[in-house]
């Protein structure tokens, strides 16, 4: 039962280190890495750039440096013109019903035979959404940090 349990752990531990490592990309590498997108933008977007902040009315090129690569790109049609919305999904740990040794309610062991996990499940939730129109952002909204 033990070994199970650190096998898990570890599996799980390699699997966010390599989510960790591959996931680095932000407005500073991704400027270093692309010094001639960055020298194409205005001095204002520019600014903006390097903060990882987008306006209304920036291109596609100066919200991709700012933002990075989306997790979803949905196209649309809104007046008979096509948009393209950018999706960015960010994740959220929930509590999970108890999958522990002891039942907490009564202090005592409980088999639970039906328990596949003991870590509570990541709940995916839209963080960042840009829609551009004519390859210009047309609207964009982000969850604030408090």
């Amino acid at each position: 039962m033990k070994r199970r349990f650190f096998l898990r752990i570890s599996i799980l531990g390699l699997l966010a280190g390599a989510l960790i490592l591959t996931n680095c990309s932000t407005p500073e590498t991704r400027i270093s890495e692309h010094p001639d997108l960055y020298q194409s933008l205005s001095h204002r977007d520019q600014a903006l750039v390097s903060q990882g902040k987008i306006r209304a009315g920036m291109s596609r090129t100066a919200a991709w440096l700012a933002w990075g690569s989306p997790d979803r790109k949905i196209m649309g049609n809104v007046g008979g013109n096509p948009i393209e919305t950018w999706l960015y999904t960010y994740y959220a740990t929930y509590p999970y019903p108890y999958c522990g040794p002891w039942d907490p309610y009564f202090g005592a062991p409980l088999y639970q035979p039906f328990c596949d996990s003991c870590f509570p499940p990541s709940v995916p939730y839209p963080g960042k959404v840009v829609t551009f129109a004519n390859r210009r952002v047309v609207s964009f909204q982000y969850i604030a940090s408090r």
